[in-house]
């Protein structure tokens, strides 16, 4: 039997899943003509031989045939929960699960990137699998667990873009940076990572950069990201930072690559043509932008620019940080990777290298999302209530942080230029010496300093 076509069949695919998550299981070849762009004949074509191979079924007759993608278990997630599980729901607190629970699907996807790599077909970059994806109408996410996350990760209250980001900065710049970084190898523990960017050192070693460098990264994220937005600048500067010193070649810093790149352990060959990296590069960044579920967008931009394989080096660390872009600009709880097993990850990029198929990537990004939003969620509870006093002066504050360690300027002057009311001044004296005496390099971004110029203020003895 002839294989069917693949880019229709994909497609096929996507809208029944869609379709079921939203409740419709059963859908016309007319209606699915209509979400996928392909013709109706087409469509009936590989809708046979997709009902052949067991991946849909079929009812019905004639103008009454209607088609649904045959039913995956997703496991105890969504079905029979253990008597620890049900006793701690009652209680209120859900167990977070140590690893992620697999579906059939990604055991499936799994046993069949297990096989020698000698007996799987090489592949290189199908296109189609951005084109064919439509923001809104297909999803790489299953719909209802979308909702859930952006709903669960939300902040409850109207806060500007990166709110959130900003408010668990300091355990985000260690988390994200450590997990990323392992992820390719480093050797650094959590504690050593912790170490490091508390001691303010410089960078002695290999691993050492490549954590810094991770730092910075996600600083310049949670300063540009809210005021500039989601764009190719964006990632390509992030790209810069994160690969600065690492990659020869400083002109590779943040260019769309012109180089052949290949992947030990897979038989995917990346997409070689600039010309067309250029262009899926920028279309994958529009699709995500018009995503508007902010957890389905960080989602796609982490499989997409993996899959893309845009730059020369550090593509997997450039999705993993712009994963959390959406998620500032929407204040959701960001995304840090924590306890991501390496080799899970891997199987998890290579069943989109190969098969362009997202069911381990979909069972580990749930897994380690609601991992983070576990820590994050606690980290702001135990903040407590915002200091009214700070909330109502935070713009004076930064102003004033940064006249007296960009400008050099004493603080007495700079609180008299401010024309504070005369019931606040001492307490806003207080509250400034307070934010001084605690800056340094690892939380500048804050107040939009960068590391450079609060370390020279910190040399210069923080003359304030």
């Amino acid at each position: 039997m002839a294989s069917p076509d693949l880019s229709t069949s994909q497609a096929l695919l996507l809208a029944l899943a869609s379709s079921s998550a939203q409740g419709m299981e059963f859908v016309s070849s007319t209606r699915l003509a209509a979400l996928t762009g392909a013709s109706t004949a087409g469509v009936k074509r590989a809708l046979s031989e997709l009902v052949a191979t067991g991946q849909v079924e079929v009812t019905g007759r004639a103008r009454a045939t209607r088609y649904r993608l045959v039913a995956v278990d997703r496991g105890p997630r969504y079905g029979v929960r253990t008597q620890a599980v049900e006793a701690t729901a009652a209680s209120g607190i859900e167990p977070l699960s140590p690893r992620p629970d697999w579906t059939s699907a990604s055991l499936e996807l799994r046993r069949r990137l297990q096989a020698p790599l000698v007996t799987r077909r090489p592949v290189t970059y199908r296109r189609d699998f951005v084109d064919l994806y439509r923001p809104n109408e297909i999803f790489l996410l299953p719909p209802k667990l979308a909702a859930e996350f952006a709903a669960l990760g939300r902040l409850p209250e109207q806060m500007p873009a990166g709110t959130y980001a900003r408010k668990v900065l300091e355990q985000l710049l260690i988390d994200l940076s450590w997990s990323s970084s392992r992820l390719e190898g480093n050797r650094y523990t959590l504690l050593d990572t912790e170490r490091l960017f508390r001691s303010g050192r410089t960078a002695t070693d290999t691993d050492s950069v490549m954590l810094l460098n991770h730092k910075a990264a996600i600083e310049f994220l949670v300063d540009a990201v809210p005021t500039q937005g989601l764009h190719a600048g964006i990632l390509r500067n992030m790209h810069a930072v994160l690969m600065q010193d690492l990659l020869m070649d400083v002109s590779a810093l943040g260019a769309i690559r012109e180089k052949v790149v290949n992947i030990s352990g897979t038989t995917y060959v990346p997409m070689q043509a600039p010309a067309v990296l250029h262009e899926m590069f920028g279309l994958v960044i529009e699709k995500s932008k018009q995503v508007r579920n902010p957890v389905e967008a960080a989602f796609f931009l982490w499989v997409q620019l993996a899959y893309l394989q845009p730059f020369e080096d550090g593509n997997k660390r450039v999705s993993r940080l712009a994963a959390n872009v959406p998620l500032m600009l929407h204040n959701q709880s960001p995304l840090s990777f924590l306890d991501v097993d390496r080799d899970d990850y891997a199987l998890a990029m290579m069943g989109v290298y190969e098969f362009c198929d997202v069911s381990l990537a979909v069972d580990l990004f749930e897994w380690t999302y609601r991992r983070s939003h576990a820590r994050y969620r606690v980290l702001l509870e135990s903040m407590g209530a915002p200091d009214p006093f700070r909330v109502r002066h935070r713009e004076a504050l930064n102003e004033a942080v940064c006249a007296i360690v960009r400008d050099g300027k004493r603080a007495p002057a700079v609180v008299a230029s401010l024309a504070l009311p005369a019931a606040d001044a001492s307490g806003f004296a207080a509250l400034l010496e307070q934010e001084l005496g605690a800056l340094a390099d690892y939380n500048c971004a804050r107040y939009r300093l960068t590391m450079k110029e609060t370390q020279a203020w910190i040399d210069s003895g923080r003359v304030r």
